[in-house]
This record gives C-alpha cells, sequence and structure tokens, in this order.
C-alpha cells in the first residue's frame, strides 16, 4: 500500500535521521532502521518509520514514528530512543523509547510525551515484519523491554510490512 503525502515525508524522515557517516562517527554497534507500512491484526495498515543504533558504550540513540487510523479516531506518536537489543543472528531488533509527541483526536487515546514505548522488528529473508507499539504494563519501562527479548515463536504477534522495508546492520 503505497502513501503520499506529510505523513509519509515525516516517516521518511525519522528513517533516515542517523546517516551512515553519523552512524560510524558516533562508534555505532549494531543499526536497525526501517519505514513503510506493515497490516496489522490482518486489517488495520500502519506507517512505521525508525532508526536506532546501539553505541559501543551500551548506550542507544536514534528515533520512531507510528501512524494508524481505526475506529474513527487516529494516533500518532512519535519516540526517541533509549535502548535497541539485537539478535543478529535472526535478524531481530527490539527498539525501546521515550514518546517524544503524541498526536491523535482520540480524547481517550491515555498517552503523552514522556511515556515509555517500543516495539520490535525482524529483517528477514521470507518478508520483514514489525509489532505495533507497546506501553507500559506488565513491563514497566522500555529498558526492560529491550532487556527481555521476547520473541514468541512463529513471529506470533508479528505482522508483515506491506511496504518499505527493514534493515538490520550488525557492527
Amino acid at each position: 500500500m503505497r502513501r503520499t503525502g506529510p505523513i509519509a515525508f515525516l516517516t521518511l524522515l525519522c528513517a533516515l535521521a542517523l546517516s551512515p557517516a553519523q552512524v560510524i562517527a558516533a562508534g555505532a554497534g549494531p543499526t536497525v532502521t526501517g519505514g513503510g507500512w506493515f497490516l496489522f491484526a490482518d486489517s488495520i495498515p500502519m506507517q512505521y518509520g525508525f532508526s536506532a543504533v546501539q553505541h559501543k558504550d551500551g548506550s542507544a540513540s536514534g528515533s520512531f514514528h507510528h501512524f494508524f487510523s481505526f475506529g474513527g479516531f487516529d494516533y500518532s506518536f512519535w519516540g526517541e530512543v533509549t535502548c535497541v537489543t539485537f539478535d543478529t543472528e535472526e535478524g531481530r531488533a527490539w527498539i525501546g523509547g521515550v514518546l517524544t509527541k503524541v498526536r491523535s483526536n482520540d480524547p481517550d487515546v491515555g498517552l503523552a510525551a514522556g511515556d515509555d514505548a517500543w516495539f520490535r522488528v525482524l529483517d528477514s529473508d521470507d518478508g520483514d515484519r514489525s509489532t505495533a507499539m507497546g506501553f507500559a504494563g506488565e513491563i514497566p519501562t522500555s529498558e526492560e523491554y529491550c532487556e527481555l527479548q521476547i520473541w514468541p515463536d512463529n513471529n506470533d504477534r508479528t505482522h508483515p510490512v506491506t511496504s518499505g522495508q527493514i534493515t538490520l546492520h550488525s557492527d
């Protein structure tokens, strides 16, 4: 599903937030970038864009954005990466951070800048996959999410990228 317009432009900017030169200059380890659309629950198109790098000192940086419409409401989440962990052999990455901006016409959205958020992605020859964002609940922080590296069997609760890609680079 190809989309254009301001949201697509913002997603592209987010996915390109760290250039390869910036990553090398920062003393980076593995990186993961992506941008496009995935289909959540086989019926809800979700737009995503992100760039995350794990630095040699263990810290992380980058940014992310997710957008979707559901039930007559629009939801858009922007954030700053605070953690990222990798299973480079399997092409998996867990990305966590803090929301920097939430925009929605849903009066009950219940999320705001400063809240933790996270998601995981798969870079695979069989098709890239992503999850929708998760928020504090059973897992209280982004850092704990990244440390746990939860990945259900058979890629359950990940959704196929329908347009765009996810690219994981090992160090």
